[in-house]
């Protein structure tokens, strides 16, 4: 079988959606020709699929290869192995030394591997209400997808509440119940838009704190339909 032809992994996709992401940033793509890529990555199947929205892209070596793995460097989420598409061997440092890998520009911390804390989707849409658990830290790692979290009949653990996010591409609405407050000044945004309804001062009963990264998506925070409408008749 050919190397175009092997299978690629969800790990392989991202790291591809990163170099994508750093291209629109060096000014070699387009925020609609990003989307365009972006969405063939993700649906890619093969490593032929994967190598076709990077072959125009300067500055990237395609091989059919996986490097060799080192034995030192971190291997966590925060630094992937780049496998079959790199920018040459980012282990490879002068003298014989071993140089670790810049993380990609503004790159959140990485997200945790199982537990009931993470809300991970692909192109899909995702819908938290009614009286889910709430843990004091919730990790969303979404691309291309809308996500809606309604906190008005949630169970919460504590009165703060994190979110860590890390989106590419996608919608998310947060819904708080009244009296609720938000930070969200810790976020930060390419190309991307905050809309927040909701007061940040002082500490409600469930304060919802925001940190992370989103690239080329929006995030609208607000209170529930009817809180906004008792608001309105009683002149807030």
């Amino acid at each position: 079988m050919a190397d175009r032809d092997l299978r690629v992994s969800d790990a392989e996709r991202e790291h591809v959606g990163e170099l994508l992401q750093k291209a629109v940033g060096l000014g070699m793509l387009s925020l609609g020709e990003f989307t365009e890529r972006m969405d063939t990555a993700l649906a890619a199947k093969t490593r032929g699929e994967l190598n076709a929205v990077l072959v125009d892209l300067p500055g990237i070596r395609l091989t059919g290869q996986q490097a060799p793995q080192p034995q030192y460097p971190p291997t966590g989420p925060q630094y992937p192995w780049p496998g079959p598409w790199h920018h040459g061997n980012p282990w490879q440092g002068g003298r014989g030394r071993i140089r670790h890998p810049r993380p990609a520009w503004g790159r959140p911390r990485p997200m945790p591997v199982a537990g009931g804390n993470v809300i991970r989707s692909r192109m899909s849409s995702v819908i938290r209400k009614g009286a889910w658990q709430v843990p004091p830290t919730l990790y969303l790692n979404n691309r291309m997808s809308s996500i809606t979290l309604d906190f008005t009949e949630a169970v919460m653990a504590t009165q703060v509440v994190e979110l860590q996010i890390d989106d590419v591409c996608s919608s998310m609405t947060i819904v708080l119940p009244p009296e609720a407050t938000v930070d969200a000044n810790e976020v930060e945004m390419i190309g991307s838009t905050i809309n927040s309804k909701v007061r940040t001062a002082p500490l409600g009963p469930l304060h919802l704190v925001l940190r992370g990264q989103i690239r080329f998506g929006s995030v609208t925070v607000k209170y529930s339909l009817g809180d906004r409408w008792r608001r309105l008749m009683n002149g807030f």
